[in-house]
């Protein structure tokens, strides 16, 4: 039985990502606001950080493996209300131990909705795998642009004190994502199928994957990196206004998320391999582009922010899909592996630039980052991988 593609079940799951990865993307931009309430090292902040990003991210393959148990569309609200909660309450607290624990809970229900979303949209993306599957990974690309600013301009008008209003938009797509539930439910012809081929995953196939996860994790310490260390730059470094570091993390993501939409078509025509060598070259390139301190002080850092994420970020839906069809079994692991492990790490890597930043400087820990997507080129070009 072939995939049907159903745009309204698309829309309706990318809504449900585009809510949940505001809480996710809204964090680095919290992060000067914890640290000056708490008063953290730059260290304890990139803590903070990584275990969001090892229970949102990290933790994705375990419940992607749930998941492949048989369909668990429960996943997608109690992730929602999980995440948007968590998140929410992160300013009432005073004490550090108890922001670890409020960032695990919206870490898990991010962790939740994933692997499952994923697995759901891509019974849902018809022939254009790319193009279908970018249609989901959007709405997520929006969130994570659109949470700085909603956190951002709250903690500006409202105060820090206020942050517990951003629950709003959880809620709200709880209740549509469950009024939509039959809609939104796997074909079961659809996954039968799926499941009856279960010939064994090759040696090289698993090598493959593990060499796009490396490229994953290059992508994502770069991304992460930048959206970190940016405010960081901008607000403690600079002494310049937040609203204006705001700004940049919006237009880098969303930038990155008009990059998913445009690049898929072409990945889909190109072959996904093709094209995922061809944005990690060209992010290589631009890169540095950032540091010039010409730039930095006009609003070209804009155009050059926004560049750099339209090239980087358009290699999401490819290396999700790229990792289906090598596990194509195991749907939400594969899907977990990408969007959650491996993105996960570049936590890891923010901890790193911590130590970087407090020893060296802000400005250190933001160059440090242009070897990355140039090491995620290199290893574009020796994944074995058809299509």
């Amino acid at each position: 039985m072939a995939k049907q593609f159903s745009l309204k079940v698309l829309l309706i799951l990318s809504l449900g990502h585009l809510v949940i990865d505001i809480y996710q993307g809204a964090l680095p931009a919290t992060l000067p606001f914890l640290k000056e309430k708490l008063s953290l090292s730059y260290t304890m902040t990139g803590f903070i950080l990584m275990m969001a990003n090892f229970t949102s991210s990290v933790l994705q393959p375990l419940f992607g493996f749930y998941s492949d148990k048989k369909t668990k569309a429960v996943l997608l609200p109690i992730g929602l209300l999980s995440a948007g909660i968590g998140f929410s309450l992160l300013s009432i607290s005073s004490n550090y131990i108890v922001v670890l624990f409020l960032v695990v809970i919206s870490g898990l229900g991010i962790a939740a909705y994933h692997p499952e979303g994923y697995k759901t949209a891509h019974f849902f993306t018809g022939d254009k795998s790319v193009t279908g599957m970018s249609i989901f990974s959007v709405g997520g690309n929006l969130g994570f642009s659109l949470g700085p600013l909603f956190a951002i301009y709250i903690i500006k008008y409202l105060g820090f004190s206020s942050l517990p209003v951003i629950v709003v938009p959880s809620l709200l797509c709880t209740a549509i994502i469950l009024s939509y539930k039959t809609t939104i439910a796997i074909p079961r012809a659809a996954h039968a199928e799926n499941q009856k081929d279960v010939s064994k995953t090759s040696l090289g196939a698993y090598v493959s994957l593990f060499v796009v996860i490396m490229i994953v994790v290059m992508r994502s310490w770069t991304q992460m990196g930048l959206l970190t260390y940016i405010p960081f730059y901008y607000i403690n470094h600079l002494k310049g206004d937040p609203l204006f570091a705001g700004n940049l993390v919006f237009v880098y993501l969303a930038c990155g998320a008009a990059g998913t939409l445009i690049g898929a078509p072409f990945a889909d025509k190109w072959g996904h391999k093709r094209f995922l060598r061809l944005s990690m070259f060209l992010a290589t390139i631009t890169l540095p582009m950032i540091f010039i301190p010409f730039v930095q002080k006009t609003y070209l850092i804009f155009f050059v922010l926004g560049l750099q994420g339209m090239l980087l970020i358009s290699t999401f839906s490819v290396t999700i899909v790229m990792a289906q069809k090598l596990l194509p079994n195991k749907l939400g692991v594969a899907s977990g592996l990408m969007t959650g492990f491996a993105i996960g790490t570049g936590g890891i890597g923010v901890t790193l630039l911590g130590l970087v930043a407090d020893n060296f400087g802000v400005p250190v820990a933001l160059e440090s980052i242009m070897i990355l997507p140039l090491v995620g080129f290199i290893l574009s070009l020796i994944v074995k991988y058809k299509g």
